[in-house]
């Protein structure tokens, strides 16, 4: 039985600090093969911290299925506030985590892979994009923000083409900060082409109709993001 993630303590270039748990992979005394070694950082998205049902749930089976996982608070979450601190706060914060990361949780040139819930990986994306010698293997983004919900044409895709890494985009179909079909056409044009897995039925957070299993949808996308990661790998 695991006793739970690992708790880090990230330092920022204000001053501040930020808490991270480590979600770590495998068990005692079992050597994972290659495949299996990479360490993922996923950001929470705007409304809840690393500490939702969402973040714990999936960062615990991600690491149940060989993947070391990594989150973190922002700074507005830490300090027990609403408002999101402004874009490149929120950069700098996720910088702070890879370095962290690099040094606390995986070795020097280990693979990592970042991203994170809605806004989570949107400043994933930011990063990356900002960074083109930043050793990430790829991003994992669940969810991803395309636009404000009701204003289609306010988009956040401008930045995508200079991220040029493997990605992994988890959409639900009724999701209403982009859908699928408003999202692919983007993906199109990126190099590499990132892969796309719909949720169907799911909404933002991939919840879908109590007609279909909520336990067995998130399992799907479980195992698809470990699947990938391996496959990058």
């Amino acid at each position: 039985m695991s006793s739970g993630p690992d708790h880090l303590t990230v330092s920022l270039d204000t001053g501040r600090s930020v808490t991270a748990r480590v979600y770590k992979s495998g068990a005692p005394g079992i050597e994972l093969p290659p495949t299996r070694r990479a360490v993922l950082v996923l950001g929470h998205g705007a409304g809840a911290g690393q500490d939702s049902r969402f973040m714990v749930d999936f960062s615990t089976a991600l690491a149940s299925l060989g993947i070391s996982t990594v989150t973190f608070n922002f700074p507005y979450i830490e300090e027990k506030r609403r408002v999101p601190d402004r874009r490149e706060v929120l950069e700098s914060c996720y910088r702070s985590v890879i370095e962290t990361v690099r040094r606390e949780v995986g070795t020097k040139d280990g693979p990592i892979f970042i991203g994170g819930k809605s806004m989570g990986g949107r400043m994933a994306t930011h990063v990356a994009a900002a960074d083109p010698a930043l050793p990430l293997e790829g991003l994992v983004l669940l969810g991803y923000p395309l636009h404000p919900p009701g204003r289609p044409a306010e988009r956040r895709d401008q930045h995508l083409p200079a991220i040029r890494r493997p990605m992994l985009f988890v959409q639900g179909s009724r999701d209403t900060f982009g859908a699928p079909e408003e999202l692919q056409p983007v993906l199109d044009t990126l190099e590499p082409k990132p892969a796309l897995f719909v949720v169907v039925g799911g909404d933002h957070s991939f919840k879908v109709a109590r007609s279909q299993n909520q336990a067995d949808v998130f399992r799907s996308i479980q195992k698809v993001i470990a699947d990938w990661i391996s496959h990058q790998l």
